[in-house]
């Protein structure tokens, strides 16, 4: 399969069971301290838990975002694109939709943690409106690295 078909009839949707085993790989190649299949399915049950999918062409999961919705706050909990389809806006898509979710919701305020030395990562959040608004020491594991931590008000 090509990366342009997979990617050309993109889909985003709320987490469905039949997304989780593509969801535990992507976590294995995109994290360094990846959830666990078990962690992603028990998502599905947890009624703070939402995400938003992205699906290409053939139906397998191209990249994802997680929050925990509590009240009017929310976390970001992760957001994964497959590395074949990054840079193709599909995080931004992520981001923005999540956003939107969120409002609709009620959700004042969001947090989210990025690896400092993850610059692509923390352009794509500044670009959907988050500021650093602090640090977490020695956060990630794999390398041991400080988290910035990020927020936005929503309207």
């Amino acid at each position: 399969m090509t990366q342009k078909s997979e990617t050309n009839a993109l889909r985003f949707g709320p987490l469905e069971p039949q997304y989780i085993e593509d969801m535990a790989a992507l976590e294995q190649v995109c994290f360094s301290v990846p959830w666990s299949r078990e962690t992603l399915e028990s998502e599905l049950d947890n009624p703070c838990a939402f995400y938003v999918v992205c699906t290409g062409g053939t139906g397998n999961v191209l990249g994802y975002i997680g929050s925990r919705i509590v009240l009017d706050e929310a976390d970001i909990t992760n957001v994964a694109v497959r590395p074949d389809c990054r840079r193709r806006g599909i995080a931004r898509e992520l981001v923005g939709r999540m956003l939107a979710l969120m409002a609709e919701k009620g959700v004042r305020s969001v947090l989210l943690e990025v690896r400092e030395s993850n610059l692509p990562a923390r352009n794509c959040y500044a670009q959907a409106g988050f500021t650093v608004v602090g640090r977490r020491k020695n956060y990630y594991e794999a390398p041991k690295e400080d988290a910035l931590l990020m927020g936005r008000i929503l309207e």
